[in-house]
């Protein structure tokens, strides 16, 4: 056989088995946005459907459908489990101190689930429902799109300490949550632009009492946070009392998906801790802030690529997890 042959023959070896070498190597080479283009062409139409109607109910709920998939994949990866409820041996999720009062969206993700198990009977994941969820979210409140890579699995589990210790925290130091970041394999651009997302929703009382009054044990506010701003909030968020009282996360644009987040926290208006430290603590993420406050276009084409990146965290895939039936529990054995 001559070089050529050889080589050839090579090359076609070597393309026969790239999908699963890359699959074992890269999570990303597993999911893929034409995933169910096959087995359940409908579903990315489903999805929306819900979505939208359920948006046009509650404008909030874009939000929440976007918060409750970051919280789902900073929790032992992109695999459903903040759905879970308890039960047996599973303790869920849906109790722990960033999702107790405040994750919501449950009963559309229910809603979708059920339309599309009608349409593909065990065959679209909770976990990829909820990842277009989160993009068809963003879409309807003005932002950008991007491809959904799809094939994750359902786990059979869920952790809640994983989810008291892994999700960001409103008051943690801006080193603590670039940490929980990168143990997630995002980085600081990750970290700001997807910190962008509070460019839409609402915040609790609770999340932030502590800046207005108390904020570090000396039983002064922060410096930090523009004052007449600060008088502004203390008018609904008491020393004690208004837990969940409700604050826009942008008060600007609150239910637009805009740049008028970073404009904010420029201005010293960050409704939490964990935003405006985005631009006292850090001159690289402060920089990210000021380029993104400038510019609608790059934001929103960064936060497209972070969004990807973190529904690539550690998805299960093939055996490792299930399709469920119910969302909300898993498959009986």
């Amino acid at each position: 056989m001559g070089d050529r042959s050889l080589n050839l023959l090579m090359v076609l070896t070597l393309l026969r088995f790239a999908p699963l070498c890359l699959c074992q190597v890269s999570n990303e080479a597993c999911l893929h946005p034409q995933f169910y283009q096959r087995t359940c062409p409908q579903v990315l139409q489903i999805v929306k459907s819900v979505v939208a109607k359920a948006v046009a109910k509650e404008t909030r709920m874009a939000a929440s459908l976007l918060r409750l998939h970051f919280h789902d994949c900073f929790v032992k990866g992109c695999d459903a489990s903040v759905l879970l409820d308890s039960s047996g041996s599973i303790i869920s999720e849906k109790n722990s101190v960033p999702n107790r009062n405040s994750a919501r969206g449950f009963e559309v993700i229910d809603a979708i689930k059920s339309a599309v198990e009608k349409q593909c009977p065990q065959t679209v994941s909770c976990a990829d429902i909820m990842a277009l969820a989160a993009r068809d979210s963003t879409v309807l409140a003005g932002g950008p799109s991007w491809d959904v890579p799809l094939g994750r699995r359902d786990s059979r589990g869920a952790s809640l300490s994983g989810s008291n210790n892994n999700i960001p925290a409103p008051n943690n130091t801006f080193q603590t949550i670039l940490t929980k970041f990168k143990l997630k394999g995002l980085d600081i651009t990750d970290l700001v632009a997807l910190s962008g997302s509070h460019t839409i929703g609402n915040s609790r009382c609770t999340s932030f009492r502590q800046r207005l009054y108390n904020q570090s044990g000396n039983a002064k506010p922060d410096s930090t946070l523009d004052k007449f701003y600060a008088s502004q909030l203390r008018a609904k968020c008491p020393r004690s009392g208004g837990d969940q009282n409700l604050f826009f996360l942008d008060f600007v644009s609150p239910t637009k998906f805009d740049n008028y987040y970073f404009k904010n926290l420029l201005a010293s208006k960050g409704l939490l801790n964990s935003d405006q430290v985005l631009v006292t603590k850090s001159q690289a993420s402060l920089n990210l802030v000021k380029k993104y406050a400038e510019n609608t276009e790059l934001f929103f084409e960064q936060f497209a690529k972070s969004m990807v990146k973190m529904g690539n965290i550690s998805p299960l895939t093939g055996v490792k997890g299930e399709i469920r039936k119910n969302c909300r529990k898993i498959n009986s054995t």
